[in-house]
């Protein structure tokens, strides 16, 4: 099978398809690592929204996209970032997805976001005001029946002094929570607003401020989801997370090294990049509970390239390419995204992404990807 693809000059030339689609065993309830897809959202095409406006999501299709997910074993990680969750999805938008999501699928592994989002950064004046927002998020995620993942406010960056107000925040936060959470560690590249969260400039610092966090409310904590795309750091944190607190791999360029571990630990994965590669992470994972590194590596490693480049800096609209590589996979009839984020890639991106999603086994109807990137170029008037 073959399809005409543009060079960054338009120039086009013939590509053969010849990847092999991935099958994705099913993680067992014994598996032998902890992983959550972070998933998209499928928006409404044909919603009368504005790009700053209330989220019109298709609600079918993107609970299809979770019992996908499920069915593979999966732990489905909601109303993060994945979700659009600050760029494009508000608050009372993430709430109704995960109340859904829990009604569809009760007894999946679920973690969802909760954090300060319906709080402007600069409506905030002082610590308190932060305080009651993620207390506000944390008193309706669990009662709709999930555990939480704290993430990371672009508020108490605004008005924290340092340090010590990250500590008190999140000792009274997590103080309020009925089970252990996960926190989420969340790069500037992935938000740019978060800049200097910990309350310090130097890895070194925040690292020292993270942990006393950690330490001081380890009951209160599952884990840590690191998403700072450096391999070295969330080793470096790895080693020193207190005895039952787990690390959840947030680096989309380095998975197959981290979650594989080494002679002193591995990594958990909470991971966008495992929305388009479920079938990928649950083949993989099982393999490597049966005892086949080199299988697990096999799986993943050709993946890694992929994922990188959907990744690439500006990080922060990595989303399109998981929404691209979704519709193109028939997960949903449109590429069409919340605020029209499907816009925030150019066509070369998306030309390499068809290409190197195909080489690692992405497509499961490869003829219908090339019918779908095909209206994409004919959109761009390269076809």
């Amino acid at each position: 099978m073959h399809i005409r693809l543009p060079d960054e000059t338009g120039r086009l030339s013939d590509y053969s398809m010849s990847g092999n689609a991935v099958e994705g065993k099913p993680l067992g309830a014994s598996a032998c690592r902890i992983i959550y897809s972070a998933a998209h959202v499928v928006a409404d095409p044909f919603a009368d929204s504005d790009p700053s406006g209330q989220a019109s999501v298709d609600w079918e299709a993107t609970m299809a996209f979770r019992r996908h997910l499920a069915s593979l074993g999966l732990g489905i990680a909601e109303a993060m970032d994945t979700a659009q969750r600050g760029m494009g999805l508000d608050w009372p938008g993430a709430l109704e997805l995960i109340r859904r999501t829990k009604a569809e699928l009760p007894d999946a592994l679920l973690a969802s976001g909760a954090g300060t989002d319906h709080l402007e950064a600069a409506d905030a004046r002082a610590l308190d005001d932060v305080r009651r927002a993620y207390l506000e998020q944390v008193e309706v995620v669990q009662k709709a029946g999930s555990r939480i993942i704290l993430m990371a406010s672009r508020a108490l960056v605004a008005v924290a002094s340092g340090p010590d107000d990250y500590r008190t925040t999140y000792r009274d936060v997590l103080a309020q929570c009925d089970e252990p959470v996960i926190l989420h560690w969340l790069g500037d590249m992935f938000d740019p607003a978060l800049a200097g969260y910990w309350g310090a400039g130097s890895f070194e610092e925040t690292l020292e401020t993270c942990l006393a966090v950690i330490s001081e409310n380890s009951t209160k904590v599952d884990g840590i989801k690191v998403s700072l795309l450096d391999k070295d750091k969330e080793i470096i944190m790895r080693r020193r997370l207190p005895n039952g607190v787990k690390m959840y791999t947030g680096d989309d360029f380095n998975y197959p090294e981290l979650i594989a571990g080494d002679s002193e630990g591995y990594s958990h994965a909470l991971l966008g990049v495992f929305d388009p590669l479920a079938r990928h992470a649950a083949q993989a994972v099982s393999q490597l509970g049966e005892g086949d590194v080199a299988a697990f590596r096999a799986t993943l490693d050709p993946t890694v390239p992929l994922a990188r480049h959907i990744f690439r800096a500006p990080t922060q609209y990595y989303k399109t390419g998981v929404v691209f590589l979704a519709w193109l996979n028939g997960f949903q009839d449109h590429f069409v995204m919340l605020g029209g984020a499907q816009s925030a890639r150019s066509l070369p991106y998306f030309v390499d992404s068809f290409r190197m999603a195909d080489q690692c086994g992405l497509f499961t109807d490869p003829e219908l990807a090339v019918r779908r990137m095909g209206k994409l170029l004919d959109l761009y008037g390269a076809a």
